[in-house]
């Protein structure tokens, strides 16, 4: 299967309530920042977390790895960048957290998703078929190889 770019871009002006007493973002806030990311990307391609449920899968976060370059600050709009790197045997999605003002990267991070089937709890080492077609299907390919 050929590689093309699923990637989404959200904007988030940082609210007071994320920030601490300095001014800036408290740590476990970025992780919601990728996830709301994460969410968006997903239905970019009409596979989200519902749809993941009804075709018979649950895709839980085995790994999640973030790196602090630059805070971000109160009031700040910020752009926050979730690309699919990888999805034929996991879900491996790449973030990036941009200050919209300077341009400047101030955080980065991944997230590894396994599909694990609900009908016995196994995880599958292989990504479903299904996550194949919507991606093809998204990508304009044809799932045909």
């Amino acid at each position: 299967m050929s590689k093309g770019t699923v990637s989404v871009a959200q904007t988030v002006k940082v609210p007071f309530y994320d920030v601490d007493s300095m001014g800036i973002v408290w740590h476990g806030h970025y992780i919601k920042y990728f996830e709301d990311a994460r969410c968006a990307l997903l239905d970019a391609f009409d596979y989200n977390y519902e749809a993941m449920s009804e075709s018979g899968y649950g895709y839980p976060v085995v790994d999640l790895r973030l790196k602090y370059v630059k805070p971000a600050r109160f009031n700040r709009l910020l752009k926050v960048v979730a690309t699919l790197e990888e999805w034929e045997v996991r879900l491996k999605i790449d973030y990036r957290i941009i200050d919209l003002e300077t341009g400047e990267t101030l955080t980065k991070g991944h997230s590894v998703q396994v599909a694990v089937d609900l009908a016995n709890g196994e995880m599958c080492f292989a990504t479903p078929a299904v996550l194949q077609r919507k991606v093809a299907a998204y990508l304009g390919e044809s799932d045909e190889a």
